[in-house]
C-alpha cells in the first residue's frame, strides 16, 4: 500500500475517497483498459505476422502489398499505448539510478520493436512484433492483476472507513433532536442512538443500557454489555436499547480514525525482509541485462547464429528475468497481515517488530489488567459453624457490603445474586461494616477486628487463603464466627490456556508485579508461568526488562501501556494489551485491542505465518529463474527445446499470479 494522503478530515469515510485505495484503483482501471486495447489490436497482429501465416500454411492467402507497413503500424500502436508504462518507468527507473523490472519490459520490448521495424524498411532479418505485442498484453494483464490484488488487501481498510454513519442524532438544549452531519459532532454534544443504529463518534453513556456489537472494531465476535458511564466507540453497532452518549471523540481523535492510520503507517511501512527483496531485484536487473548479452554474443559470435536469433534469445532471457512477482512478494503480505491483523483487533505500529515477534524467546507480561481482570473477586468461601450454608453466608455478607463503597465490599456484594434488606447499617472504620438482615446481626470484618475482639480463629483452612497472599474477611452471626471469604484479583480465563500455548511454541513466560512474593507466587502457579519477578515498583520494571534482556534472549513486553510504557520501550517488542479506546499508546510497537492474553498468541502466530509467506514468495518469485533462465538463453536448444519471449511472458506472470494468491492464502490462526 503505497501513496496514501495523510487523514484530516473529521469524516473517516471522506479520509479514505483520497487514499490508496483510489489510486490503486485507477492504476488498475488504467492497465485494465490498456490490455484490452492492446489484445484487440494483438490480432490483427497475430494475422498479419508472416512467421505465423508460415506455420499454420496460409501465407499465400493472406499476405498482400503493404502489409508489413500495416503490420508496422498495428505494432506501433501496441508499442507505444500499451508499453507506455514500462517506457515511463523505465526513465523513473534510470532516473533514480535503481534500474528493475520496468527497465527489463521496456528493454524487451524496445529491442523487438527497434529490430523489427528495421526488418520491415529493408534490414535482412526476421520479425517477432506478434511477441512483442503479446509480451505487452501479457505484462498488462500481469499488473492488473496486481493491482487488483493490492486492491484487495486494502479492502479491509476501506471497510473500516465505511463503519461510520454518515449523520447523528444530536440532543439540543431545548430537548428537541436535530440531525447533523458527522462533521459537526464537537467534544461534549449529546446524541441519541436508536436500536440497531451505528454509533456516530467516541463517547460515554450518560442514560440508558444496551448490547453494542463491537466486532469489527475489536474483533470481540460477542455484543458487549453497556450502561451508564460505560465508554462507546464511533463505528460500533447498537443492539436492542435506546443510547444517550456525550461525545468524547470525534475526526482524527476518535478510535477508528487512530485504527486507520495505525493500519496505513504499518502497511505503508518498510519491511525488513523487503529489504531482502530489493536485493534481490537489483541482483536479478543486473543478471538478467547481464544474461541477455552474454546469451547475444554467445549465439551470434560463438555459434555463428543469425542475429534475428540471437536477438530473439536475448530477449526471452530479459523478459524471463522480470523480477515482476519479487516487487509484489513482500509489500503484498504486508497489506494482507496489516489488514487481517487489524481486523481482528490487533494494530500494528512497528512492521519490523512485527517480524521480530516471530524470533521471541521470552515473555513478559505485566500481572494487573493483563494476566489479571485488575479487580477484586471472591475466590474461595469457608463455612466455620455448623447451623450454616455456603449461599447463606455469601448472601448475608452480600447484603452488608452492597451499602459499601469499599473495593473488598463490592466484590462480596457482586459474589451473591440474592440480597436482602438492611437495617441499622453501619460502617466500622478501618475493621468492615455491620447491619441486620433477616433479623439477625450481621457483621464482615477483617482479622484485626477478631484480633481486638479476642475472637479465637483456629480453622486451618484459613492460613493457606492468607499465605497466597488473598484477602480474607470473616463474617459473625449474631456475635458467632460462621464463615471466611478469601478474594484475589480475579485471573483471567484466557490467561492459562494463553501460557500453555505460547510454552508450546517454545516461549519462555514471565510475570512483573508489584504484589507480594506470596501473592505472586499464586497468580503464578495458577496459570503456569515459567517465571515471575516479585515487590517490582512501576518503575523498576524497564530494569527487570533488561535483565531478562542481559540473558542473551529476544524479549516482549505485554502491559496496559500507561505504567508499562518505559518497559514496552525497553523490549524487543513491546505488546500494549487492552487499550480498548485508548489507541495511540505511543511505546509500544503492536496494541491489543481487547484485554485478552490470547490475541498476544495471535500476535506471534500471524507474525510467523507473515514471515512464511513472505519467504515462500521470495523463493517462488526467483526460484522459477534458476530453470527459466537457462531455457530462455536456449541451453536445451540441441534437443529442441526453446522458450520463446511469449511464453517466457507467461511463465513469469504465471509467477506473479502464484505469488498474488499465495499472499492472499495468509490466515489467521483460531
Amino acid at each position: 500500500m503505497q501513496h496514501h494522503d495523510h487523514v484530516t478530515e473529521d469524516n473517516p469515510e471522506t479520509k479514505m475517497s483520497h487514499a490508496g485505495g483510489d489510486h490503486h484503483a485507477h492504476m488498475a482501471a488504467d492497465f485494465q483498459k490498456r490490455f484490452w486495447i492492446s489484445l484487440a489490436l494483438t490480432l490483427p497482429i497475430l494475422l498479419l505476422s508472416p512467421m505465423l501465416q508460415k506455420l499454420v500454411g496460409l501465407r499465400d492467402a493472406i499476405s498482400f502489398s503493404g502489409d508489413l507497413y500495416l503490420l508496422f503500424g498495428f505494432a506501433s500502436a501496441v508499442f507505444w499505448y500499451g508499453g507506455w508504462p514500462f517506457l515511463k518507468g523505465l526513465f523513473k527507473e534510470l532516473k533514480s539510478r535503481q534500474a528493475g523490472m520496468m527497465t527489463l519490459v521496456a528493454v524487451a520490448i524496445s529491442t523487438a520493436y527497434i529490430y523489427s521495424s528495421a526488418v520491415v524498411f529493408g534490414l535482412t532479418g526476421k520479425m517477432f512484433f506478434w511477441e512483442l505485442a503479446t509480451l505487452v498484453d501479457i505484462m498488462l494483464v500481469g499488473h492488473w492483476i496486481e493491482m487488483k490484488s493490492v486492491m484487495g488487501a486494502s479492502k479491509a481498510l476501506e471497510a473500516l472507513a465505511k463503519l461510520m454513519p454518515s449523520d447523528a442524532h444530536k440532543l439540543m438544549p431545548d430537548g428537541s433532536v436535530k440531525e447533523v452531519p458527522l462533521g459537526e459532532l464537537v467534544l461534549d454534544d449529546k446524541v441519541l442512538i436508536k436500536p440497531g443504529e451505528k454509533i456516530p463518534a467516541d463517547g460515554v453513556i450518560i442514560k440508558g443500557e444496551s448490547s453494542v456489537n463491537e466486532a469489527m472494531l475489536t474483533g470481540e465476535s460477542n455484543p458487549v454489555s453497556k450502561k451508564s458511564s460505560d465508554k462507546v466507540i464511533g463505528g460500533a453497532i447498537n443492539g436492542e436499547g435506546s443510547l444517550t452518549i456525550e461525545v468524547k471523540g470525534t475526526g482524527k481523535d476518535s478510535f477508528l480514525s487512530q485504527v486507520i492510520d495505525l493500519v496505513k503507517q504499518a502497511q505503508e511501512s518498510k519491511s525488513k525482509t523487503q529489504n531482502l527483496a530489493d536485493t534481490a531485484a537489483m541482483w536479478l536487473t543486473i543478471i538478467a541485462l547481464g544474461s541477455g548479452g552474454i546469451t547475444f554474443f554467445i549465439w551470434l559470435v560463438l555459434m555463428s547464429k543469425e542475429f534475428a536469433f540471437a536477438i530473439e534469445r536475448a530477449v526471452t532471457v530479459m523478459v524471463i528475468t522480470c523480477p515482476h512477482a519479487l516487487g509484489l512478494a513482500v509489500p503484498l503480505v504486508v497489506a494482507v497481515s496489516t489488514a487481517l491483523a487489524a481486523s481482528n483487533g490487533l494494530l500494528i505500529r512497528n512492521r519490523s517488530a512485527f517480524e521480530a515477534a516471530r524470533k521471541l524467546q521470552a515473555i513478559i507480561f505485566d500481572k494487573t489488567g493483563t494476566l489479571t481482570e485488575g479487580r477484586f473477586g471472591v475466590t474461595d468461601t469457608l463455612v466455620l459453624a455448623q447451623n450454616i450454608d455456603e449461599q447463606t453466608l455469601l448472601k448475608y455478607a452480600a447484603s452488608v457490603d452492597a451499602n459499601s463503597e469499599h473495593p473488598i465490599a463490592k466484590a462480596i456484594a457482586d459474589s451473591s445474586e440474592q440480597k436482602s434488606p438492611v437495617e441499622n447499617f453501619k460502617s466500622i472504620p478501618g475493621k468492615g461494616a455491620e447491619g441486620r438482615v433477616e433479623g439477625r446481626d450481621i457483621k464482615v470484618v477483617s482479622p484485626g477486628y477478631l484480633q481486638e475482639q479476642d475472637i479465637s480463629m483456629t480453622d486451618q483452612r484459613v492460613e493457606p487463603l492468607q499465605a497466597q497472599g488473598k484477602t480474607v474477611v470473616f463474617v459473625l452471626v449474631d456475635g458467632q464466627l460462621q464463615g471466611a471469604i478469601a478474594l484475589a484479583d480475579i485471573i483471567r480465563p484466557e490467561a492459562k490456556p494463553a501460557i500453555a500455548a505460547l510454552k508450546a511454541l517454545d516461549i519462555r513466560c514471565m510475570m512483573l508485579t508489584g504484589d507480594n512474593q506470596a501473592t505472586a507466587k499464586w497468580v503464578s502457579d495458577q496459570i503456569g508461568l515459567d517465571e515471575y519477578f516479585a515487590e517490582v515498583l512501576p518503575q523498576d520494571k524497564a530494569a527487570k526488562v533488561k535483565q531478562v534482556q542481559s540473558r542473551g534472549i529476544l524479549v516482549a513486553m505485554t502491559g496496559d501501556g500507561v505504567n508499562d510504557a518505559p518497559a514496552l520501550a525497553q523490549a524487543d517488542v513491546g505488546i500494549a494489551i487492552g487499550a480498548g479506546s485508548d489507541v495511540a499508546v505511543e511505546t509500544a510497537d503492536v496494541i491489543l485491542v481487547r484485554s485478552n492474553p490470547l490475541d498476544v498468541v495471535a500476535i506471534l502466530q500471524l507474525s510467523r505465518a507473515t514471515y512464511g509467506k513472505m519467504i515462500q514468495n521470495l523463493v517462488w518469485a526467483t526460484g522459477y529463474n534458476v530453470v527459466a533462465i537457462p531455457l530462455a538463453a536456449g541451453a536445451l536448444y540441441a534437443w529442441g527445446v526453446l522458450l520463446s519471449p511469449a511464453l517466457g511472458a507467461v511463465l513469469m506472470a504465471a509467477s506473479t499470479v502464484i505469488v498474488a494468491i499465495n499472499a492472499r492464502l495468509l490466515k489467521m490462526h483460531q
